[in-house]
């Protein structure tokens, strides 16, 4: 909209305000701010999640890519086990020596699968799910704290470098590094249900701008992305200087999303009914408090930070017309607000293949099970 026509729109001339009057306010209106991340759309791939190098139960293939181009996508982030692609010794503990030796053979399937995905037009981000010294999942002896110790911090720096060199020459079009995923402050990372609370901000600047720093050193176009503080919750302020994207997450509130989910809550049997919308465990869901949760969200973009959402949906024990309905909502707040998502996962209890669901009315997909309703929905968004 012009200058003019916002004159004439407004109808502020009738309203008897002077010429001048108008013009000032004319100069200061402006359109929202763009979102400076794409609005990408697609899935998280599982195939290095674990940290051993097992193979995985639904590895990606060639004709899985094409399936997501031929669907209208153009995304995937791969959640990274960094153990995963280590050459050590897995009888024992990790020390922070092993953090360092990298096994060539298991890059190179890493490798493979960011080849394939370009091929087929498709962006990927790598991420660290687990990152030296820090996990949101338990599990797994780390020798360190990303968030306390400088050991940690450096390995972190390295391994960044590492992937940033291999991939220095491709445009941020194709590739993007998200840091570490859902950040937060541990008790206990050996324990499942450990209370955890937000990194604090000096922390999480020190932490991820040492990070961005190694990466750009390879490529200072290189594409870097923060997860969200407080396990992916909440923006983090303290970065925005820094050229960083953000990432938020698609799963609140977690009793819809997590519902009964064995990591997520100690007593899946007594657990309230999710509803969407509705009264659930004395709380009323329902769009308006997710507006209020996105909300610093899309403020973060009005002060010109790329947001784009790296995780999302839901697990499979949620109704599926519940998580229909919530998940349509949580889409048409990222679609107003510009902001685009990869769902957890492809192929899986998340997925739109696969799932596990006992109340679907699955379609047969070349040996798979389509959740073609769930699959309609991501695809109008």
């Amino acid at each position: 909209m012009n200058r003019k026509n916002f004159i004439k729109n407004t109808g502020l001339i009738t309203a008897g305000l002077s010429l001048s009057e108008i013009r000032s306010l004319a100069s200061s209106w402006q359109l929202p701010a763009p979102n400076k991340l794409p609005r990408w759309k697609g899935f998280n791939l599982l195939d290095f999640f674990s940290p051993a190098p097992h193979p995985s139960r639904n590895p990606t293939t060639e004709e899985h890519y094409k399936w997501m181009r031929d669907w209208g996508f153009n995304f995937v982030r791969v959640p990274i086990a960094y153990p995963h692609y280590l050459d050590i010794d897995r009888s024992k503990d990790i020390t922070p020596d092993d953090v360092y030796k990298i096994s060539n053979e298991a890059i190179d399937r890493i490798d493979a699968l960011v080849t394939t995905a370009h091929k087929y037009g498709i962006h990927v981000s790598l991420n660290l799910h687990r990152a030296p010294g820090y996990c949101i999942n338990a599990g797994f002896h780390e020798p360190y704290n990303l968030w306390k110790d400088e050991a940690a911090q450096e390995a972190f720096y390295f391994h960044w470098n590492m992937w940033a060199k291999k991939y220095q020459n491709l445009s941020p079009q194709k590739i993007s590094f998200d840091l570490v995923n859902e950040p937060s402050m541990r008790e206990d990372m050996n324990d499942q249900h450990s209370r955890s609370g937000p990194v604090p901000g000096d922390v999480y600047r020190k932490v991820a701008k040492g990070a961005a720093e190694a990466i750009r050193k390879e490529n200072p176009e290189h594409l870097v992305i923060a997860d969200g503080n407080n396990v992916g919750n909440t923006p983090i302020p303290e970065i925005k200087d820094l050229n960083i994207g953000q990432s938020c997450r698609g799963y609140y509130p977690g009793a819809i999303s997590h519902y009964k989910a064995p990591w997520a809550n100690k007593d899946i049997n007594n657990l309230p009914e999710p509803k969407w919308p509705g009264e659930v465990g004395g709380k009323h869901f329902s769009k308006a408090m997710l507006e209020t949760y996105y909300k610093p969200w899309t403020d973060l973009i009005q002060q010109g930070v790329g947001v784009h959402c790296g995780e999302c949906g839901c697990w499979n024990k949620t109704p599926h017309n519940v998580f229909m309905a919530w998940f349509t909502d949580v889409l048409s707040i990222l679609k107003a607000g510009n902001i685009g998502f990869a769902v957890w996962n492809f192929i899986g209890d998340f997925g739109v293949l696969d799932s596990r669901r006992t109340d679907v009315d699955y379609e047969d997909w070349y040996g798979h099970k389509l959740d073609r309703r769930f699959l309609d929905l991501m695809r109008k968004q």
